[in-house]
């Protein structure tokens, strides 16, 4: 088989390594005082093959190296040897070409997993689907503890597992919830839209910086609407039953004299099967409040771990209006694979849009496994 530059980049690595094992022996035989010079001889001839066929595959790695060079700048698709590179190359091509109008070609699409080719439908890549649906996104606190999935029409139990005796559920409140609503989740398909801004500067930029403030922004997009729908107070309508604090769903509420007292206390309200792997999600600032009181003058409880001080573990989140206490496995959100992308434009300020479609639901699964914490209303 024919070397690639990769295997190019390996030899000459250790090639390198080896004429200079050969010059440092040369030298150490030449210092002996009892050196034998047919050694040293050797030793040179040795050196200068080595160097002979090092200088040799270097001519072959530069010439190749600026072939593939003179492809990727006439091909940026094709001429990417790094499967990473070639596709973050057609990933700014889709962006640019959609942002100005332009057909996207087969090789972009190729590189990027998509099959149709009738390139009558806009549907998003399967790569881009995958790392926009499946990625962690650090602006999003759930992400790492509710459920993501994306499957299309998506049914699930409530439960995983049943036992032949009808009373195996101990949790009354479960219990009840099952015979009232079923036992088995529907998702449905809520779409909604990101748009991303692209200047003139960021088109014309790296693929590299393209990528990145595209990609950046659409996974901002999604993560800033799974945290809307997931604590709205007010949900659209439509949308009431992905809340925490939707009256549709109408978690239980747990009051204390404080709020500190209201965690406690809805922890202890929870049936011991959700308590076991129950989190607080709650704003930071409220955990501050909590550590003043407590803390009484002392800063030794700030440096303490919020899972020390509540004793489960806190996932931190601007949107909680009040603490959502819980097992969050059953929080679940369900993307549709099948995004779409377009092209829009800001009239305002007449710089164009790249637009994101898709459809997305979430479901409490189980109301029971959750309780919101209230401070209790003055009297």
């Amino acid at each position: 088989m024919p070397k690639t530059l990769f295997d190019l980049k390996n030899d000459l690595v250790t090639l390198g390594k080896a004429l200079a094992a050969a010059k440092e022996q040369k030298i150490a035989e030449a210092s002996k005082p009892d050196a034998d010079i047919e050694t040293i001889k050797a030793l040179e001839t040795k050196e200068v093959n080595l160097k002979a066929r090092f200088d040799i595959l270097q001519r072959e790695h530069d010439e190749m190296e600026a072939e593939q060079l003179k492809n990727l700048q006439r091909n940026p698709i094709k001429g990417a040897a790094d499967p990473k590179a070639k596709i973050t190359a057609a990933k700014a091509e889709l962006y640019r070409a959609t942002v100005r109008g332009r057909n996207i070609s087969s090789d972009v699409k190729a590189a990027l997993g998509d099959n149709n080719t009738t390139g009558g439908e806009k549907i998003l890549p399967t790569t881009m689907t995958n790392e926009l649906l499946h990625e962690p996104f650090v602006k999003n606190p759930l992400r790492d503890h509710s459920t993501f999935t994306s499957v299309t029409n998506l049914e699930i139990p409530k439960i995983d597992f049943t036992l032949d005796d009808d009373d195996f559920i101990a949790d009354t409140e479960t219990a009840k919830e099952i015979k009232a609503e079923g036992d088995v989740v529907t998702f449905g398909r809520h779409k909604f839209k990101v748009f991303v801004p692209i200047s003139e500067t960021i088109l014309t930029a790296t693929d590299t910086n393209l990528v990145q403030t595209v990609d950046q922004a659409l996974q901002s997009g999604l993560a800033a609407k799974e945290k809307k729908v997931a604590f709205a107070t007010t949900p659209k309508a439509g949308e009431e039953h992905m809340s925490f604090y939707s009256v549709q769903n109408g978690i239980k509420e747990v009051t204390g004299a404080d709020l500190y007292k209201a965690i406690k206390a809805a922890l202890a309200d929870l049936h011991e099967d959700y308590r076991e792997n129950a989190k607080i999600t709650m704003r930071y600032a409220d955990y501050l409040d909590i550590i003043e009181t407590l803390a009484n003058g002392s800063t030794a409880l700030y440096s303490a771990q919020p899972e020390q001080v509540l004793g489960k573990p806190v996932v931190f989140c601007d949107a909680a209006v009040n603490p959502v206490v819980g097992d969050l496995r059953y929080s679940h959100f369900n993307y549709d694979p099948q995004a779409l992308y377009d092209r829009d434009k800001d009239v305002k300020t007449g710089i164009e849009l790249f637009a994101l479609t898709a459809w997305v639901d979430h479901k409490i699964k189980l109301k029971s496994a959750f309780r919101i914490a209230k401070k209790a209303p003055t009297v």
